[in-house]
């Protein structure tokens, strides 16, 4: 796997929206690790659907789309 790494040049307020979605990604990722060892026998779909329930639950959640909401639960 390659790897590229550059500086970023932004905003400030555009380093505050980076900063919350990797906040946020980590929150749904913590939140379903637990939801995994709480309930036995789940799977990723499972998880995926867990994702949608945190997006009804928390605003912060339903900022990210979809997709970054279930990458997040699955990397759990």
């Amino acid at each position: 796997m390659w790897v590229l790494e550059d500086k970023i040049r932004a905003k400030e307020n555009q380093f505050r929206a980076i900063d919350e979605a990797i906040k946020t990604a980590q929150f749904v990722r913590n939140k379903a690790l637990r939801y995994w060892m709480d309930t036995p026998k789940q799977n990723k779909y499972d998880l995926n659907k867990y994702s949608a329930i945190l997006a009804k639950e928390f605003k912060l959640v339903d900022k990210l789309n979809s997709i970054a909401r279930q990458s997040s639960a699955e990397r759990a």
